[in-house]
């Protein structure tokens, strides 16, 4: 194993070294890209890259510190992130990814030193991050730093708020999440959706690898799994319908029928909010949005109330109108501050004398300051725990019914991870034993000589090598399986897979880590 160490650490010191000779030449230059911690770019002058050079030595130095371990350590899967029961919906703002720009995210997190596979899940209550890391330490701060610079939120105020699980806690984690254990509101729906447009969009742009791509295709199993076989979604709400709720909580009893209401952006939210509108009476209600298409196909689905449209650059004049305006859009600027709800006329007093703002999005659309005009309140997202905390009792033992099927989903997951360890041991000795087939095919071949040997009689020595090989294997190979198939455990098999790297000198650790190294390296580089 030291032997094997050496290598690997020489390994990745001239992979290292490679790597920063090609950032000293041209460092990062994509666009709006991020570098690694001490790397500038190429117009950045000659004490930029002095210290470029040096952060390229520390860096090697690290390498060469961690080739020991990196041997011995199995890589981890880890989640890192914040949620709305973690963090204030003014922080999560400053760190969600818009859709459109997951790809780049992990892109970016996949080019740091120890991160190997990365996803990015961020909704309106959550912005988690799920990587596969060399280091379980040096991973997690290389991804802390990466949303620090991100967000521009310093990384000890980060720490503070965010949770960080590792490979069955991370796991199950993202199950919870897909089976709406871990939402606001229990059970809703709409981040099963949200989990599937991850995998998707990582299939669009080749993005995920297979450790984040498996798990996420298993967690959206347990999501289906959990809501078929259990009755959580029984009477759960969204947040759209949570939104509904509380506006209608806050308006006065008498008077929420006929309050008049202003959805602003007509997207999936949005288009949810009209329809829990409908469930609570409501006949009308204006519609802003950027086109009139979107608003058209909502007007087509839901005859049993009116929907009027208004372009966007009539908003302010829809708000003035309104009573409660519901905000659900993609916009990352604010659309309505303290100077806009200052200019609004005032409201009835028979609907209480106050303009509601429900804001849904994040980042959030209208801006806490509107709470300091006299005749406006603004409610987002984390307001929502009012509507939902009252069936408590109810949510806790539905939660438990899942966690049985959410194991079940985990064991299995887990004991294809558990497979994948031996995979490379099969590889090798397959190699091993094929290498020695062929030299020893070769010798026999020249023994008998070409004149004396026809196609026929060729084809038949060459079937009779494989087939020999291929049953001298097959006892071996079926001791390093791990699927779950059969009643071998885990450590019987990581032992039958030690004893034969050792029997056949396989080095298998050390090619891995050769192989890791490489694709780092290719990454750095393209």
């Amino acid at each position: 194993m030291m032997a094997g160490a050496t290598s690997a650490a020489a390994a990745f010191a001239a992979a290292a070294a490679a790597a920063s000779a090609k950032a000293a030449a041209c460092p990062w230059a994509a666009a709006g890209g991020r570098r690694r911690s001490g790397v500038v770019r190429c117009d950045a002058g000659g004490d930029a890259k002095a210290a470029s050079k040096a952060a390229s030595i520390t860096a090697l130095e690290q390498f060469k510190i961690s080739a020991d371990r990196y041997i011995k350590e199995k890589s981890s899967i880890a989640v890192i992130g914040l949620s709305v029961h973690t963090a204030p919906v003014d922080m999560r703002e400053k760190l969600a990814v818009a859709e459109e720009l997951w790809p780049r995210a992990i892109s970016e997190l996949t080019s740091l030193n120890h991160i190997e596979e990365a996803a990015v899940l961020s909704t309106c209550n959550r912005m988690e991050i799920y990587v596969v890391a060399l280091s379980w330490n040096r991973g997690i701060r290389e991804v802390v730093d990466w949303m620090s610079k991100k967000s521009g939120i310093p990384a000890s105020e980060l720490r503070e708020h965010l949770f960080m699980l590792r490979d069955s806690g991370a796991t199950r984690h993202l199950f919870e999440v897909s089976a709406g254990l871990d939402s606001l509101v229990l059970g809703e729906g709409q981040i099963l959706a949200q989990v599937k447009q991850v995998v998707r969009n990582g299939q669009n742009s080749g993005g995920l690898g297979k450790n984040i791509d498996r798990m996420f295709k298993d967690a959206i199993t347990a999501g289906k799994r959990v809501r078929c076989e259990t009755n959580i979604s029984a009477g759960a709400v969204s947040v759209s319908s949570a939104a509904v709720e509380l506006a209608m909580m806050k308006l006065p009893k008498s008077e929420c029928l006929s309050a008049r209401m202003l959805l602003i952006g007509a997207g999936k939210m949005g288009k949810l909010v009209v329809k829990h509108l409908i469930a609570k009476g409501c006949k009308k209600v204006v519609v802003v949005n950027r086109s009139v298409e979107r608003v058209d196909a909502i007007r087509e689905e839901m005859k049993d109330i009116e929907i009027v449209y208004r372009p966007l650059t009539e908003m302010y004049e829809a708000a003035a109108d309104a009573d409660v305006v519901f905000t659900s859009t993609a916009s990352e600027s604010l659309l309505f501050t303290k100077e806009h709800a200052e200019a609004l006329p005032p409201i009835s007093l028979a609907m209480g004398g106050v303009r509601l703002f429900v804001d849904i999005s994040v980042p959030r659309n209208v801006g806490a300051c509107l709470s300091q005009v006299e005749h406006a309140r603004v409610y987002n997202v984390d307001d929502l725990k009012e509507v939902v905390e009252a069936n408590k009792e109810d949510r806790v033992r539905k939660a438990m019914e899942a966690q049985a099927i959410i194991t079940q989903e985990l064991k299995r997951f887990e004991a294809w991870r558990d497979s994948l360890e031996t995979v490379p041991t099969i590889k090798k000795l397959r190699s091993y034993a094929d290498r020695i087939r062929a030299s020893e095919l070769d010798k026999c071949l020249q023994k008998i000589g070409e004149d004396n040997l026809n196609k026929k009689t060729r084809r038949s020595i060459e079937e009779l090598s494989t087939g020999i090989v291929n049953k001298l294997l097959h006892g071996p190979l079926q001791h390093l399986r791990c699927d779950g198939s059969d009643s071998r455990t885990l450590d019987e098999t990581l032992d039958n897979m030690h004893a034969l790297n050792r029997m056949f000198n396989l080095d298998t650790e050390k090619a891995v880590l050769e192989q890791k190294i490489k694709a780092k390296v290719e990454k750095t580089q393209s």
